[in-house]
């Protein structure tokens, strides 16, 4: 019999983010020692066929398909919100009333203001929290970290990022509803800023500090789409693609690019960060690399060294198979419930947390507002 404590979770939402919620809840304590053990006590659902079947694939014990009775059940100790951005704040507040931990997919609201209400309240109430933003969780993007916080790049000069994707183009695609709630602005609260430029911001904050001031440009390239739940056809209210400019409170310039309109690519997340010793550059397609250039080696053997992330002392890697065998993106989110459970014991809280994730928000919004007004934003 195990002595570990449980962790009971109640997970809202059956879509993409629900599954690699799931997946590592159920795999975390095969590979990580913690002294709590998640148990998936209830998933919850507005559509009850879909909850009981997603409880019987993943495991769950129960179903709900009312997230206030969820949250109401004395045996739930974490909530899991893996709902469309316009529900965040409402159940975070809810659950946080309860006295419930809360981890809750990204951006953490459809903006800063919405987002400080869910900061006010966990606060208050005193519970963990943890916003989900999982690419932190990468090994070669944890390595990366690590190099720049021990000065190995030393003064950062430049950092820049793109997250490229393809699959809105067609203008017959419609707005709104199950799987295309990204696409209608009153959901989402915006397209590819909160969506994908979430991810770089909050990448780029944790590894190179605070952002100062932006200026932005956004576009709709089709202008008008039917909605999915009442067939109206309406306008399109979220961007489609933005780039942005901006400068980091250390002085460093960067630049930002993300678009659903990028032809050939699925998920093209890359970013690059240039300092006055070392440069280095990481791929989501090659997640498991981290290239490494440092100007002090000697001259005729100077050039990029592609280090692969798979070694015992590589971040997390201890945990899964022997060296050189590499792990992928749904281990992000088994690092994740890792290391919050590790916050749990420790007290030390994983992060981003709700007031921590607040700050890409903060980006987000300046985003937005400088490409209505196309003037810098202070953030």
């Amino acid at each position: 019999m195990s002595s570990k404590k449980t962790l009971n979770v109640g997970l809202i939402g059956c879509g993409f983010m629900g599954r690699t919620h799931s997946n590592a809840y159920r795999k975390v304590g095969n590979f990580f020692s913690l002294d709590r053990q998640p148990v998936l006590k209830a998933i919850c659902d507005f559509n009850a066929d879909k909850a009981a079947a997603f409880a019987q694939q993943w495991g769950y014990e129960s179903v709900e398909t009312d997230w206030k009775k969820l949250i109401a059940r004395k045996d739930i100790d974490l909530i899991d919100i893996c709902l469309p951005n316009n529900l965040h704040m409402e159940v975070a507040v809810a659950a946080a009333k309860a006295g419930k931990m809360i981890i809750c997919e990204k951006p953490i609201a459809r903006d800063a203001k919405e987002g400080l209400k869910m900061v006010k309240a966990v606060e208050k109430a005193g519970v963990p929290n943890l916003v989900s933003y999982n690419y932190r969780r990468i090994p070669a993007v944890t390595m990366a970290k690590q190099l720049i916080d021990s000065g190995r790049l030393g003064r950062i000069f430049h950092y820049r990022a793109k997250f490229l994707q393809d699959w809105t183009i067609s203008k017959d695609l419609p707005q709104g509803g199950d799987a295309l709630w990204r696409l209608d602005v009153k959901v989402a609260g915006s397209g590819v800023t909160g969506d994908l430029l979430a991810h770089c911001i909050d990448t780029a904050l944790w590894l190179n500090g605070g952002i100062d001031s932006v200026s932005a440009m956004t576009e709709t390239f089709i202008k008008e789409r039917k909605h999915q739940l009442t067939g109206k056809v309406q306008k399109v209210g979220i961007d489609d693609a933005c780039a942005f400019l901006a400068r980091f409170k250390n002085g460093s310039l960067a630049t930002f690019e993300s678009t659903r309109y990028a032809r050939g690519h699925k998920a093209l997340y890359t970013f690059e960060i240039n300092g006055e010793h070392a440069s280095i550059a990481w791929d989501l397609h090659d997640l498991h690399r981290l290239q490494f250039f440092d100007h002090r080696d000697e001259g005729p053997l100077r050039g990029w060294r592609s280090i692969h992330i798979t070694d015992g002392d590589h971040p997390y890697m201890k945990n899964w198979w022997v060296p050189g065998l590499a792990i992928g993106y749904e281990h992000s989110f088994v690092h994740q419930v890792a290391d919050f459970i590790q916050g749990l014991t420790s007290g030390q809280p994983a992060g981003p947390t709700f007031r921590e994730a607040l700050e890409t928000s903060k980006v987000c919004d300046a985003v937005l507002a400088s490409a209505s007004s196309g003037a810098w934003v202070k953030v």
